[in-house]
């Protein structure tokens, strides 16, 4: 376990390491087919989360995108995009590709930003990539506390147990992701598909073969846990809400359209 306090006290935001945050996106999603283009204030959700990453002023950021009418959209509103194959299984590899195209050897840590997540708090991915920086741990993610206790049998949300307690200065490891769980411990959380990894990490995971846990629960995060790669958490302020629906995208666009 680490003690973000005391590794690193005060000074933290002294220690920098050359970061990149890439943005996997495609239209052909299962539940919500086109919903990186889908419009929130005359701008899509794939460009807001790209607004979003910048403002992290962590280090460039990139969407990694299998359709062109992606690419082009981005772009057109600013942003940096890359294209990428269709054949990827997850949005780890497609970021490994995208990696790999940019050609950038200085690159330390790879930021893996989802890119329905318009709401995501800047703050959380900063803290998770301070977090990185001090322990220099392989693979860090994000996950926050189960207000509601009905989604710990929902299993579109996904938990996380970790070793120990999550609080702000803790950086525990994971011990187990699910996506139902018949125990509700104070130590399962709403886990949040945002990771950072050690450039060398992503590349050893990307070569491993998908586990049969992984394929089974259909969670790409096993891969890691199955091949003895450390995941450690860190506490995020709130659960975002990621967009898989229509009704997810309206209560956001909501949200959204109020606070402008």
């Amino acid at each position: 376990m680490y003690n973000f306090d005391t590794i690193c006290g005060l000074s933290f935001n002294k220690k920098t390491m050359k970061t990149l945050i890439l943005i996997p996106s495609r239209l052909s999603a299962t539940r919500l087919p086109g919903k990186p283009l889908l419009k929130i204030n005359g701008i899509s959700i794939i460009s807001h989360v790209f607004k979003k990453a910048l403002d992290t002023n962590i280090g460039e950021v990139f969407v990694a995108a299998e359709d062109q009418d992606i690419i082009d959209d981005v772009k057109k509103n600013g942003g940096q995009a890359i294209l990428t194959n269709s054949h990827h299984k997850t949005g780890t590899d497609r970021i490994h590709e995208a990696l790999k195209k940019l050609g950038k050897s200085d690159i330390e840590l790879v930021i893996n930003l989802q890119g329905d997540e318009p709401l995501i708090n800047i703050e959380d991915i900063r803290k998770l990539h301070n977090q990185m920086i001090i322990t220099k741990s392989e693979l860090g993610t994000l996950a926050a506390n189960i207000k509601n206790k009905n989604l710990y049998d929902e299993q579109n949300v996904v938990k996380v147990e970790t070793e120990e307690n999550l609080e702000n200065t803790r950086f525990p490891k994971a011990i187990n992701f699910m996506r139902k769980s018949t125990v509700k411990t104070q130590n399962i959380y709403h886990h949040l598909g945002i990771y950072c990894y050690q450039v060398e990490t992503l590349k050893s995971f990307v070569s491993l073969d998908q586990s049969q846990n992984e394929i089974k629960y259909k969670l790409e995060q096993l891969r890691a846990l199955d091949n003895d790669i450390n995941i450690n958490v860190s506490l995020a302020s709130n659960a975002s809400i990621g967009i898989d629906t229509n009704e997810d995208f309206m209560a956001i666009k909501k949200i959204m359209e109020y606070k402008s």
